[in-house]
C-alpha cells in the first residue's frame, strides 16, 4: 500500500479503455510459494471434475445452489 492515495488521471483510463486494479492475495512468486507449501504438507481441495460436456448441467445446479464442491473441467474431455 502506498504511503499515500496515488494521483491518478482518470481520462487516460477511460479514453484507452484501461482498468486499474489490485490484489491483497499476492503475486506469481507468493502463489507458488503457497502451492509448494500445500504440496509438502499434502494440503489438497474438494473439487468435482466435469467433462466439458456437462458445463451447462453445472451452471443449471449453480444457479439451483446444488453444488458442494467446486468444479473443474476435464479439458482431455475436449474434442
Amino acid at each position: 500500500m502506498p504511503d499515500k492515495p496515488p494521483t491518478i488521471n482518470v481520462g487516460n483510463l477511460i479514453f484507452k479503455r484501461a482498468a486499474l486494479s489490485g490484489s491483497i492475495i499476492g503475486g506469481m512468486p507468493e502463489t507458488q510459494q503457497m502451492l509448494d507449501y500445500c504440496g509438502q504438507h499434502n494440503i489438497t481441495a474438494d473439487v468435482e471434475v466435469i467433462p466439458i460436456q456437462k458445463v451447462n448441467e453445472a451452471f443449471e445446479r449453480l444457479l439451483k445452489q446444488d453444488v458442494k464442491y467446486r468444479f473443474v473441467i476435464d479439458m482431455s474431455s475436449l474434442k
